[in-house]
């Protein structure tokens, strides 16, 4: 072995339970459990059955691993599989009384594949996903990396109850599933913030939350890596995202480890005063996915995700050319498409030998290749990217050169031995904030910290809370982490569902500040009651939470510098 390969898939949907149907809403979650999550599945226990050894680095966010254990969640699941098949049986009558050969043939094939998909769930994993990624990770096939317990975008919150909050719930939800301690965290859209000193107040780096949590590595964007030192290092203002930010002034402590003199993705690094790790994100191996132009996914024989049946909503057209119009479209066939999956996945494998061999010739150690990417792209937007996930997998298993690892393997065998900075920054548009913060979400972040402060308020206000007092304020707690998501903004921000994301954050907030003020009155109706019940219902996760997680926690600076 001359170095390693990790696919660093990142899983994340938004709290979508009992919150709508099609086109936004809970069915988006069955379209991934579907289309992603039991095909990834399925693979995965495919290879073990052959006799190999996957392993992959997976996050699994915690409002993701609540939903997928969900018992309404999974039934409605079923339902959806099952009028999938009515559709998809309807359309091979309609098929065959046309005479329309080809599409007979898809919808012949789509009848197996959801078939399939409903066999995997209700037999093979027992209506129990979770248990099926808990046992790869048993076994040694995943390291499952946690994350906010929201996906809030943390670089942007106000108080640091609330970073403390969502990681830490976060972190008690995934121990609650997958039955022990995540050894590493995916940042929300990789959003990171170094230390800083605001009006006399000392506000910790992301790193510094994650070392009080144990979690010993998280991972970031090429650029935040390659791109040089921290500009403006201990003198300077802290550059801020879009909008007026208050001064800041960074903040880096001493310390004694050396400080990386030349940057690379090819290994991880311990940030700058911590035992924390972190890991960049592969650039060429990336774009051979993300890029719209050279990735795999856009190859002509592929699926083309974007046109639907007019009456079943089935997809039958292959991408056919770059600029051809979607009602110009070819038929699909898979058959060609598995052969293209065979020759990308020997490409890639190809790819990762070369890099793995230019490190190891020019250091004379074993690098590491981190191809980063989110999980819901392969299968649900690249159909056939899960069979290329295990072709890639199964290549691997008997590759001399290179040898597929998880994150935390491979830092457990190599661990860092210099220390680097890190700049503010995220894996959005830009490497800033701008996705989450700009003139078309600017209105949201005040009401995110006015509502981060009176939570707070609350705590201090009710240190020991009980009974239904202590009911209504854990649910005022789930509240505020779920208006909290950055899918909002994201949502808002590129015009995929503005009207939906806007109403379902204004929903959270008004349950939050409607509790909040039945907290503060002291009094408890029946109103309350109903109020209290209805909220819990429709918001339901994280049953174990307490609200004192959002204790205020900030320090002057006189006191953090004698931490």
């Amino acid at each position: 072995m001359k170095g390693a390969f990790t696919f660093v898939l990142h899983s994340h949907l938004p709290y979508v339970r009992k919150a709508g149907r099609w086109p936004h809403g809970e069915e988006m979650l069955h379209e991934a459990i579907a289309e992603t999550y039991i095909p990834l599945l399925n693979a995965l226990f495919d290879l073990k059955g052959e006799g190999c050894t996957p392993r992959l680095t997976i996050g699994l966010t915690p409002i993701l691993l609540e939903q997928l254990a969900d018992p309404e969640v999974l039934a409605h699941f079923e339902l959806y599989v099952l009028e999938k098949l009515a559709l998809v049986e309807a359309d091979i009558q309609r098929h065959r009384e046309k005479g329309s050969a080809h599409l007979l043939y898809l919808a012949e094939f789509y009848l197996n594949w959801y078939q399939n998909i409903l066999q995997s769930f209700t037999e093979r994993y027992k209506r129990n996903l979770v248990a099926a990624f808990r046992q790869l990770q048993d076994e040694g096939n995943l390291d499952i990396l946690t994350s906010a317990a929201t996906h809030g975008y943390l670089p942007l919150m106000e108080r640091d109850s609330t970073i403390y909050a969502q990681l830490k719930v976060g972190l008690e939800t995934t121990r609650r599933h997958l039955g022990r301690p995540p050894r590493g965290i995916w940042l929300p859209e990789c959003g990171y913030r170094p230390a800083f000193v605001q009006d006399g107040t000392y506000k910790p780096g992301i790193e510094e939350f994650l070392s009080a949590l144990n979690l010993g590595y998280f991972f970031t964007d090429t650029h935040v890596i390659v791109g040089g030192k921290l500009v403006g290092k201990v003198a300077g203002d802290a550059i801020g995202p879009y909008g007026a930010l208050p001064k800041r002034r960074l903040v880096v402590r001493v310390d004694e480890r050396p400080e990386a003199k030349e940057r690379t993705t090819m290994r991880p690094y311990y940030v700058h005063s911590a035992n924390v790790a972190v890991y960049g994100r592969d650039e060429r191996t990336g774009l051979q996915v993300w890029s719209a132009a050279h990735g795999y996914p856009g190859d002509f024989l592929y699926r083309e995700f974007h046109r639907k049946d007019d009456h079943s909503g089935l997809q039958y057209w292959r991408i056919t050319g770059a600029q051809v119009d979607l009602g110009q479209k070819d038929l699909y066939d898979p058959q060609p498409a598995l052969k293209q999956v065979h020759l990308h996945a020997d490409h890639f494998v190809h790819i990762l030998e070369e890099e793995v061999n230019r490190y190891y010739e020019a250091t004379g150690k074993p690098g590491i290749v981190v191809s980063a990417y989110d999980t819901e792209l392969f299968g649900h937007w690249w159909f056939e990217g899960v069979a290329w996930l295990k072709e890639v997998l199964r290549r691997l298993d008997k590759n001399d050169t290179v040898a597929p690892m998880t994150a935390g393997d491979y830092l457990e065998a190599y661990p860092p031995d210099e220390v680097i900075t890190l700049p503010e920054s995220s894996w959005g548009q830009g490497g800033g904030h701008w996705t989450w913060l700009n003139p078309d979400t600017e209105w949201m972040w005040p009401l995110i910290h006015s509502a981060e402060r009176r939570m707070e308020e609350l705590v201090a206000r009710y240190p020991q809370a009980e009974g239904e007092l202590r009911q209504v304020l854990n649910q005022a707690a789930r509240e505020l982490l779920l208006l909290e998501s950055s899918d909002w903004p994201f949502l808002i921000s590129t015009g995929q569902a503005r009207e939906y994301a806007s109403g379902r954050f204004q929903q959270h907030l008004a349950r939050f500040h409607h509790l909040a003020s039945i907290a503060a009155s002291g009094t408890f109706t029946d109103m309350d009651k109903h109020f209290l019940n209805n909220a819990a219902e429709l918001d339901n996760p994280f049953p174990d939470i307490d609200y004192r997680v959002f204790a205020q926690r900030e320090k002057p600076m006189y006191e953090a510098a004698q931490v």
